[in-house]
């Protein structure tokens, strides 16, 4: 009797190959998603305490505190770019520190001997990363 030898793969196995091979692309997927998020909110928080250094040098060249949207006391303020654009503008020479594909904006509110540092994420569903003078970095829906 003659064994039929096998000379390449049958349909089934390449079938199966490529539905292992298409289950394991799409956890990488997912994975990798997680960690590009996890960055970006780790990137915005080093931003918020870059910020509170250059109030702290801000304090010390001027006596007050920097604030965007106008002369202190400003209560409460809502990120946008152009919030963004008056930090980088005023603390940082217009040097581009709080770059656009973080998908946050920034702004800063408070007195000129306090002061409080918010970023609102465009994207992730209201995240909100925020650091008062001499606080903690505190993430919120995050």
């Amino acid at each position: 009797m003659k064994s039929k030898s096998s000379t390449g793969f049958s349909l089934v196995e390449l079938l199966v190959t490529i539905a292992i091979i298409g289950i394991l692309s799409s956890i990488g997927i997912v994975t990798y998603t997680g960690y590009v998020e996890g960055a970006r909110k780790n990137s915005a928080e080093n931003i918020v305490q870059q910020i509170a250094l250059a109030q702290s040098e801000e304090y010390a060249n001027s006596g007050s505190y920097f604030v965007t949207g106008g002369a202190p006391p400003v209560t409460s303020c809502s990120p946008d770019s152009s919030t963004s654009t008056e930090i980088e503008t005023s603390l940082f020479n217009g040097d581009n520190i709080i770059p656009d594909d973080i998908d946050f904006e920034i702004c800063v509110n408070g007195s000129g001997s306090t002061f409080e540092i918010v970023a609102l994420s465009t994207k992730y569903d209201n995240c909100t990363i925020s650091l008062a003078r001499n606080g903690a970095v505190l993430r919120d829906n995050c």
